[in-house]
């Protein structure tokens, strides 16, 4: 840890707690508030000594804006210049000098830095020829335009973002030396109407011829569909009972063999042929059935034998 981190903890935490420590005020926050902005502020402390200024601004501006307290604009100052945003430095430890008054206690060290600083700024006119338009510098919020004096902004290159509602933005970067004005001017175009589409023909509904009450396609698939699972059945129970019957003739031929296992075979072939003959009916009679409401349906219907069932193919009303 640098010397002038350690005198920055030292310095930073010695003004707050005086701050705290001082009379009450009709303006003085809640205990809870000076709580919890105490935490961000000591955070904010041990985030500076360790070099991460961009997460220690955060705590010391969350502080402030828990509990304001002259002190914590210090830290936000000093914290400020260690990024290198000399401008933002500068209007913050300005502020704190105000704020802080005849009593502030870094106030000879802050006037110092505020010489350095002067020489580490410059000035930017910005111009639009659009009113409210949002001007950023460095991608940080600055306000709308028509500003009443030039921006402060930190030497080096600076870029300066105008946006208006209704228009694209449009950056611009500018070279900004110790002491300069510079002029920036933007030129938005007028945001337009969107264009009012056509309106589109009137559509014009005809009748569409009635159809015939033939009810619609789905008795016709249920009906095929259930022709051919039963046909896939019935061919099924066939191929089994033809191998139980070439298993019960096997058996017969064999020697020994018990009266047992002939019936049980025998029973086997039964049951599988007693099986196919059923379901092959019931694919016979829902195959008629089925063709029958086909024909009365359509114009031209072809039925073909599959291996899997029966396929029909048609034009239907």
């Amino acid at each position: 840890m640098s010397y002038r981190a350690i005198c920055f903890a030292v310095l930073a935490s010695l003004g707050l707690h005086a701050a705290l420590a001082g009379p009450a005020r009709a303006d003085t926050p809640p205990p809870a508030a000076l709580k919890d902005a105490g935490k961000h502020f000591q955070r904010g402390v041990a985030l500076y000594t360790e070099a991460d200024y961009r997460a220690a601004l955060v705590e010391f501006r969350r502080a402030y804006e828990t509990a304001p307290n002259p002190a914590v604009l210090y830290n936000i100052g000093q914290t400020y210049y260690q990024l290198q945003n000399y401008a933002a430095a500068l209007m913050t430890l300005q502020r704190y000098l105000t704020e802080a008054g005849p009593a502030a206690l870094h106030r000879k060290e802050v006037e110092q830095t505020l010489e350095t600083l002067q020489s580490r700024v410059g000035k930017v006119t910005i111009t639009t020829n659009l009113a409210g338009t949002d001007i950023a510098i460095d991608d940080e919020p600055a306000g709308k335009t028509p500003f009443a004096e030039p921006q402060l902004v930190s030497i080096g290159r600076r870029k300066v973002t105008a946006s208006h509602p209704g228009t694209p933005p449009q950056s611009q970067f500018v070279d900004v030396a110790a002491g300069d004005t510079v002029q920036l001017s933007f030129t938005l175009n007028e945001a337009v109407a969107a264009p009012v589409a056509p309106s589109a023909p009137p559509v014009v509904v005809r009748d569409l011829p009635s159809t015939p009450p033939h009810g619609s396609n789905r008795g016709l698939i249920l009906g095929w569909s259930a022709t051919g699972v039963l046909a896939a059945g019935a061919i099924t129970t066939a191929v089994l009972a033809f191998h139980a019957s070439s298993k019960l003739a096997d058996a017969r031929a064999s020697f020994p063999v018990s009266q047992a296992e002939l019936d049980s075979k025998s029973s086997s072939v039964k049951r599988y042929s007693i099986a196919a003959d059923v379901l092959t009916g019931l694919a016979v009679v829902a195959g008629v059935v089925t063709l029958k409401y086909t024909l009365s349906r359509s114009h031209e219907v072809t039925v073909a034998l599959v291996p899997t069932g029966v396929t029909v193919a048609g034009t239907f009303r």
